[in-house]
């Protein structure tokens, strides 16, 4: 399969698209490396910010095809990916139930108060059921088949979407991806010798770097791990592609693909930040006017601006940055930054 006969299954047009590419020049004056650009996915809409969107795209009229009224999905509790699936019902007119995870949470006290994403859960009208982490952990399957059948016996048809909407529908939100950026590069007369981005659940990895082989982009993909280790991404992200190969009979995966994963900025956990990524947060968002989230997009900028300092893109000219949102579960955790 080549660009020439990449074949693209049904989507909705969901995201304002294509998000700009941004060059973040006084930033990349300060670190002496090479030139920092950012593809502005916090800008796929308004309260729909983030890259969960390209994938529902696909997602949703998959949903839609198979003639379901409800949708199920789960994540943490500050979930950008649950956000956009309770709007996107919302927008669609289908019930939406989240399955969401506190990782604060125990048996004994109250559930997270509602701010940030799951303010515009709740604002959105979605069904929400909080568990805590190890419960959630433990009884995920069976939480969704609970649902599953609890909106079955109500007469309703549920389509259920793993955490992040990473499977084998979703990447291809981010193949697309590829193709936008191929002709914001052209646009630009550059020739990025890295992508990068945050991983949390998989599936923009495997878009993305399934993209560039398939588009023959010469660039490489990095994810910066939130959370798990590379070990897992590499075997997440290749379980992913290979759902995908089989879901839409593609016969063979091309050679130059390649999953690449740094997993030395998780930090104290998933959805926990060090001061220096908050101290990243402060300092893009005064110099350049971008606006990072703790949990994905702060940690991996950090990590990038990290191996800036250390040389890791020492022969690049130009890398991208590839922002995929956050901005709304910046204010849960807003104590952590003093002014």
């Amino acid at each position: 399969m080549t660009n020439s006969i990449i074949t693209y299954p049904e989507s909705l047009a969901l995201a304002q698209l294509p998000t700009p590419l941004q060059p973040l020049d006084r930033l990349s004056t300060q670190f002496s490396g090479p030139r920092i650009w950012v593809k502005r996915d916090d800008l796929t809409g308004c309260a729909l910010s983030g890259n969960k969107i390209r994938k529902l795209e696909f997602t949703l009229a998959r949903a839609l095809a198979q003639g379901c009224d409800t949708l199920i999905t789960c994540g943490g509790v500050q979930s950008n990916h649950c956000r956009a699936t309770a709007i996107l019902g919302a927008r669609l007119g289908l019930k939406v139930h989240l399955i969401l995870r506190d990782e604060e949470l125990d048996g004994n006290q109250q559930a997270t108060a509602a701010d940030g994403n799951l303010f515009l859960d709740y604002l959105a009208g979605a069904e929400v059921s909080i568990y805590p982490k190890a419960e959630f952990q433990a009884r995920q399957r069976e939480l969704f088949e609970h649902w599953s059948q609890h909106y079955a016996a109500q007469g309703h048809k549920a389509y259920l979407i793993p955490t992040g909407a990473s499977d084998a529908t979703g990447i291809w939100g981010y193949i697309r991806c590829i193709a936008e950026l191929i002709g914001d590069f052209k646009q630009a007369d550059i020739h990025p010798s890295s992508i990068i981005h945050a991983t949390g659940s998989g599936g923009t990895q495997a878009g993305l770097s399934l993209g560039c082989a398939l588009h023959q982009l010469d660039a490489q993909v990095l994810g910066i791990a939130v959370c798990d280790n590379a070990a897992y991404f590499q075997r997440k992200v290749m379980a992913d592609i290979s759902a995908w190969q089989n879901r839409y009979e593609v016969t063979s995966l091309p050679e130059s693909l390649s999953v690449q994963v740094n997993d030395d900025f998780i930090g104290p956990g998933y959805s926990k930040a060090d001061p220096e990524v908050f101290a990243t947060i402060k300092k893009v968002a005064a110099l350049e006017g971008i606006l990072l989230d703790p949990v994905y997009t702060g940690k991996a900028f950090y990590g990038m601006l990290t191996l800036i300092e250390q040389g890791y893109f020492a022969a690049a000219r130009d890398i991208v940055f590839v922002h995929t949102g956050g901005l709304f579960g910046l204010f849960a955790q807003r104590e952590q930054l003093s002014f």
